[in-house]
């Protein structure tokens, strides 16, 4: 099993058409990260229902593709370029769960 060192997320939609190769040319030109470093970069397409995610195993690259049949993935705002996730996070986003509410606030001070 693969296990990533990162997952990072690009924030813009991309046409899903792309494959590999040309998901490998946008995390070196807009992540400017290497595909190679051992991280795996996670893609979505505008509907947020697709995610295609690229990661290097050290022999070659796969790709993966995940597709909600209901819903949308919860993605970050557009407000930069990338964002990083926690396994646990990524595990939320991939099942379709709004991965930015799983940790709860500590409890207010009760007023009497």
């Amino acid at each position: 099993m693969i296990r990533p060192d990162q997952v990072w997320l690009a924030v813009e939609p991309v046409d899903m058409r792309v494959g590999a190769d040309g998901l490998a040319m946008r995390v070196q030109a807009i992540l400017g990260r290497s595909p190679c470093d051992g991280s795996a970069y996670a893609f979505r397409n505008r509907r947020s229902t697709l995610i295609k995610m690229i990661i290097w195993d050290g022999n070659g690259v796969w790709l993966c593709v995940r597709r909600l049949h209901q819903g949308t993935f919860v993605w970050p705002s557009i407000d930069a370029h990338h964002c990083t996730l926690s396994e646990s996070q990524w595990r939320w986003l991939t099942d379709g769960v709004d991965w930015r509410r799983i940790e709860a606030a500590p409890p207010a001070e009760l007023c009497v």
